[in-house]
Formats: C-alpha cells, sequence, structure tokens
C-alpha cells in the first residue's frame, strides 16, 4: 500500500489504521450509525454497513499468500509472516514487522546468496532456506533458485525466460 493519510476512528468505534493513497478519512459515530469522511466527502454508513465494512478491511489487511513450498501473510498490525505452506508450528515462520524490513534483508544480500549469507542478517536454523525460497518464489522479488544441493539463489532481471522455483523443482 502507498504511504498518505490514514483512517482515524474517533471513540466508540472499532480503532482502525488503515494507510490510503488520497488523504485523511475520519469517522465518528453518529446515533444509530457511523458518519465517514473522506477526502471532504461525507458519508453515513448504518452500524450493519459499518460493521461490514470493519469486516472486510481486516480480511483485506490478514492476507494470506501460498506458493509452491513457501506461505506469506500480512497481519493486522503491520507485520509479514513467511511460513513453510504447509507448516503450523513457529519453528516454520519468521515473522519481520513489514514486508519492506524482509525487502530491506532482500536488498543486502548479495547477487547470489545461500543460507549462510542469509544467517549473517541472524536469521538461524531452518528459517534461512525458507527465506531464500520465499525469495524465489514470491512476485515481488527477482529471484531464482541457483542449486538445490546445497540451496542458493540468485538476483535476477525479470523477463520471460526465468525459471520460478517451482518449475526448478520439477
Amino acid at each position: 500500500m502507498s504511504s498518505g493519510g490514514h483512517i482515524r476512528v474517533c471513540s466508540g468505534v472499532h480503532p482502525l489504521l488503515i494507510e490510503f493513497s488520497d488523504g485523511n478519512v475520519t469517522a465518528s459515530p453518529d446515533g444509530d450509525g457511523i458518519v465517514v469522511e473522506v477526502d471532504g466527502q461525507t458519508h453515513e454508513l448504518t452500524r450493519e454497513a459499518a460493521a461490514d465494512l470493519l469486516e472486510s478491511l481486516g480480511d483485506a489487511l490478514t492476507e494470506r499468500r501460498e506458493f509452491f513450498r513457501t506461505a506469506g501473510e500480512f497481519r493486522t498490525d503491520g507485520s509479514y509472516v513467511v511460513s513453510r505452506k504447509a507448516a503450523d508450528s513457529a519453528g516454520n515462520a519468521k515473522v519481520f514487522d513489514s514486508l519492506e524490513e524482509l525487502v530491506r534483508l532482500y536488498d543486502r544480500l548479495p547477487d547470489r546468496f545461500d543460507a549462510d549469507d542469509v544467517g549473517r542478517t541472524g536469521i538461524t536454523g531452518s528459517r534461512r532456506h525458507m527465506l531464500i525460497r520465499h525469495f524465489a518464489e514470491h512476485p515481488a522479488f527477482d529471484c531464482r533458485i541457483r542449486r538445490r544441493n546445497p540451496l542458493s539463489a540468485e538476483k535476477t532481471e525479470h523477463d520471460e525466460g526465468t525459471e520460478t522455483a517451482a518449475e526448478a523443482e520439477e
């Protein structure tokens, strides 16, 4: 999401902090409904419509996207979690304060990197390999698996001929 304004919700309404690209949004209780002002335009919502909007925003903020072997999840607190696709223990996940923090980690890695390079950033154990796979699988990173044993990856310029991690496994 691009930076810009924020939703600010007044007392009596569930707190929200959502980024918008075009200015501030303010909401306040008004009798049986909610009055929402977006860039100077006022909109009245019933409590039911406001609750539906709140649920939709929560769903949008907690998106989980699964790839071949890994998954990425945006949490409502703004954090981003990389996990093994089919795993459910904390040992198979790494929580970042934001996706931008993961991008900064990726940017600090050399053009060709392996688990030792990822480990130099403070990440330990099998999470290093999980992150290598996530970089190769997630479309935000121009990266591909270079070797499977030992696991290593390389940054690429995105083009039609670049092999994805899933294709490399086949």
